[in-house]
């Protein structure tokens, strides 16, 4: 049965491969998404206000950096939703062919069970025939030994 993918070592994804899937969690964290709206909020309060000028409005350095963010970022989002996609694949078979296993070895254990009981069924069967042979055995025993008896007290008197 294959291994159930839960995490980068168990899927096989390790060091580089696991990457984009650490940035497309990032991405999408509050702590990503407070620090990315701070950096903007000061990004503006400092050209407007005037405190510094290298991106005046309409920020166009700013809108190329958030083109740039767009443009790796979805890529990554994407690579990661597919290898997410291939371990529920690969769990889905792994829960499919455990499923099948089971329901397997369940039958088997049903038709275990029913030649058990059949058999179980032709020893009580036996049993009770011979029971009754034993039962008509010891009356024949009784009634013999009751003639011998009966025989011996004739021929004594």
């Amino acid at each position: 049965m294959p291994p159930t993918c839960t995490s980068p070592r168990s899927s096989g994804v390790t060091g580089s491969a696991s990457k984009p899937r650490s940035f497309a969690r990032f991405f999408g964290t509050p702590i990503f998404l407070v620090a990315q709206t701070l950096l903007v909020a000061v990004w503006i309060v400092l050209n407007v206000a005037g405190v510094t000028q290298f991106d005046l409005y309409p920020f166009i350095l700013l809108n190329l950096a958030f083109s740039t963010q767009a443009a790796y970022a979805a890529p990554l989002i994407l690579l990661a939703q597919t290898r997410q996609a291939d371990r529920d694949k690969a769990n889905t078979e792994a829960d499919i062919q455990h499923r099948e296993a089971l329901a397997t070895a369940s039958a088997e254990q049903q038709s275990l069970a029913l030649q058990q009981s059949a058999q179980m069924l032709a020893l009580l069967e036996q049993n009770l025939v011979l029971t009754r042979r034993v039962e008509e055995l010891s009356h024949r025993i009784e009634a013999l030994t009751a003639e011998v008896h009966q025989r011996l007290m004739h021929h004594e008197a």
